[in-house]
């Protein structure tokens, strides 16, 4: 068997200074860190990350609020509503959670929140500091994953790591950490054309393709360790990810779970990123 790369050991060694720092914090300015997050419309998955992230901020001894908005909001409804907590002091952290109705524009969508209050690391600003390797908030996903590999003792400098997909929020940024932790980055998606060719060449394969079972045991590296961040619910209700686990886990050396593995470190770092902008809000 693989070794599991579960979240709750890492939670389990975080979660203490981080409630320190939120203490600290509440001492500090009279009140804990606050995050409010803008849910709209009812879609069934995102009313359960939204829950988690709220269960989490509150055993952290933080604020959290809920903003639920009908499906039928406009854009500018909404953006009237991320400016309003621009400009609210009691608040350190937004995020819009995602998706949204089909009428919002994710290259509009990203200029909303202030980015000192971008906990998301969304905004174009954050992204580039990012890239430039300047002090910003730290993508949640991408973040959290680095969390989970420096934890289990994970060498990054030199290794072949490869990542699948390429979207902004995950796999994008995520090749630009594993550079700067100075792996070599092979970056595939969509349009790759033998995809197994390259993937199997890494010694770390990260997968957040948003495909069920995309990975099998022709794309994997003997040993190699892969980090699964897809999650999706089947309809027999089975949750799964973007690998098959099944077939791949007497291949690899170490596998992150699903659920399990990715989704805790992401709100980790989510409640990170909230402390860190109220520790740093100008008064």
């Amino acid at each position: 068997m693989p070794t599991l790369l579960a979240a709750k050991p890492v939670l389990d060694a975080h979660h203490p200074r981080l409630k320190k720092r939120v203490e600290a914090v509440t001492k500090l300015r009279g009140r804990p860190p606050k995050l409010s997050v803008i849910l709209v419309g009812d879609d069934p998955a995102s009313q359960i990350y939204v829950s988690q992230k709220g269960k989490r901020a509150i055993e952290l001894g933080m604020q959290h609020e809920t903003i639920l908005m009908p499906a039928t909001s406009t854009p500018q409804e909404v953006r009237s509503k991320v400016a309003s907590l621009n400009q609210d002091p009691s608040v350190d952290g937004i995020l819009i959670q995602r998706p949204l109705p089909r009428d919002f524009r994710e290259e509009e969508l990203v200029y909303w929140v202030n980015p000192r209050k971008d906990v998301d690391a969304f905004h174009p600003e954050n992204t580039g500091r990012m890239i430039l390797g300047l002090p910003s908030f730290a993508p949640c996903t991408p973040s959290g994953v680095m969390k989970l590999l420096e934890h289990y003792g994970v060498e990054l400098s030199g290794r072949i790591a490869c990542v699948v997909g390429r979207s902004s929020i995950v796999g994008k940024p995520m090749a630009h950490l594993l550079l700067q932790a100075d792996a070599t980055v092979l970056h595939t998606h969509s349009k790759t054309r033998d995809l197994a060719s390259i993937t199997r060449q890494a010694d770390l394969l990260i997968v957040a393709a948003g495909k069920p079972g995309l990975i099998g045991k022709e794309h994997i590296k003997p040993g190699a360790i892969v980090i699964d961040v897809g999650v999706h619910r089947l309809k027999d209700g089975k949750v799964v990810g973007d690998v098959n686990f099944d077939e791949v886990q007497a291949i690899v050396s170490a596998i992150t779970p699903v659920p399990g593995g990715v989704g805790p470190m992401t709100i980790l770092q989510l409640m990170e990123n909230t402390v860190i902008s109220a520790e740093t809000m100008e008064t």
